[in-house]
């Protein structure tokens, strides 16, 4: 019953699971403008340091994110309503879109009524990346390790390690400052319960035994088992996002069957078409919700062989498979580090990772600059930098919720 009284907060997930295009770049921002800013459901800091821990982990960031702002508010059951009720739409939308391109396979996909939702989600981490800055850097050391970060994590930025290794470089350089508890407060010992990381190594083993069996055994069910292997593994190790998803993905379904020792050893290996892969990829960038529902649409296109109920299978085993290391990553580590923080050498590394965060977040700025079409003497480059300033002023100065932003940026693509 106690869940009853959560039915706003939950309203709020659902029209930010609608709302919420440009993937982790733009989750961040609207975050920050919808569960900060207008309900005050967490505070700038809570929100800054729950992005910052989930930057260490592997899995989706921003989901993981909204799992912990859940979390905060009703434990655990809250939490994982609130994981569902994020990811369902856009994976009910990939999900679907594998029935699409099964039946009509030549069709084209693009749409110009999202060709404005990446300058506005480079708008919405601009905003982001300002208050961020405002709260987390305020002194040399913290100036110089965003510096370092941003040039770092720009430089290399598809390199999936990156981001962890800076965390944690970051955390180290402030651990040992001057800076001390606003208040002292005494450490109570902490009973750790291991019952989700015991849970996530187990499922990995099991799935990794049955998996395998059913490739040597050649069951007539292999492809689920082998599917459900395939993206646990990919949530358990991705870090860097949906940005490193692909190139797995890529790999594993389009480069690997047809490698020599591979179709030898496995004919039945699943094969996925990289023209097929890439339009979902693409499609996913241009709806709300998580980059890793991808996996839902990849799920369903390695299963449409098998008819339209195996395929519905395999998007529900894309979609599950994916996000489950996350959610049970997150909802272990985090007590464990809210416990940790409490030691002065914990709290005082918080200040590097924060200031980290920002310096990712300015890279990512930069990182999407380059890959927009900029131009200013040509119209499009001209509106693209024009949506990109009204966005973050819009964010700034004004009290326009995040959904009208995005609306806004679709109807301009409608007319232009």
């Amino acid at each position: 019953m106690t869940l009853f009284r959560h039915i706003p907060f939950l309203k709020t997930v659902f029209l930010h699971s609608l709302t919420a295009f440009g993937g982790p770049q733009g989750h961040i921002g609207m975050m920050l403008k919808t569960f900060v800013h207008k309900y005050h459901y967490i505070s700038e800091e809570e929100l800054i340091e729950y992005n910052s821990f989930c930057q260490i982990l592997p899995g989706a960031s921003s989901t993981q994110t909204l799992t912990l702002i859940g979390y905060k508010r009703g434990g655990v059951s809250l939490a994982i309503l609130t994981l569902l009720i994020w990811i369902l739409p856009a994976s009910i939308i990939m999900g679907a879109l594998s029935f699409l391109l099964t039946e009509y396979p030549a069709h084209n996909f693009t749409n110009d009524l999202f060709q404005y939702i990446q300058p506005m989600a480079i708008g919405f981490l601009v905003y982001a990346c300002v208050r961020a800055f405002n709260i987390s850097v305020n002194n040399f050391i913290t100036s110089a390790v965003m510096g370092i970060a941003l040039i770092v994590t720009f430089i290399f930025f598809k390199t999936p390690w990156i981001f962890p290794i800076l965390i944690v470089t970051g955390g180290i350089t402030t651990s040992f400052s001057s800076k001390r508890f606003p208040e002292k407060e005494k450490i109570k010992p902490r009973q750790i319960k291991w019952g989700n990381i015991w849970l996530f190594a187990l499922i990995f083993i099991i799935a990794g035994i049955l998996s395998e069996t059913a490739r040597k055994q050649n069951w007539e069910n292999r492809k689920a088992f082998n599917l459900f292997e395939n993206f646990y593994r990919f949530g358990s190790f991705v870090f860097g996002g949906g940005d490193v998803l692909l190139p797995m993905m890529l790999d594993q379904y389009v480069e690997r069957p047809v490698a020599p020792k591979v179709a030898v050893r496995n004919p039945h290996a699943i094969k996925i078409d990289r023209e097929d892969l890439l339009t979902g990829y693409g499609f996913v960038r241009a709806i709300p919700g998580p980059v890793f529902s991808v996996a839902s649409f990849t799920g369903g296109m390695a299963m449409k062989k098998e008819g339209a109920v195996n395929q519905l299978l395999g998007c529900i085993i894309g979609t599950v498979a994916i996000f489950l290391p996350s959610a049970l990553l997150v909802l272990f580590f985090f007590p464990v580090w809210q416990y940790l923080k409490k030691f002065v050498a914990v709290y005082r590394a918080l200040e590097g990772i924060n200031a980290v965060v920002v310096g990712v977040m300015g890279a990512a700025i930069c990182y999407l600059l380059s890959t927009a079409h900029l131009q200013l003497l040509s119209l499009e480059g001209v509106i693209n930098v024009a949506v990109i300033c009204c966005t973050f002023l819009t964010l700034k100065f004004t009290n326009i919720p995040a959904p009208f932003v995005v609306l806004a940026c679709i109807l301009l693509g409608w007319v232009f």
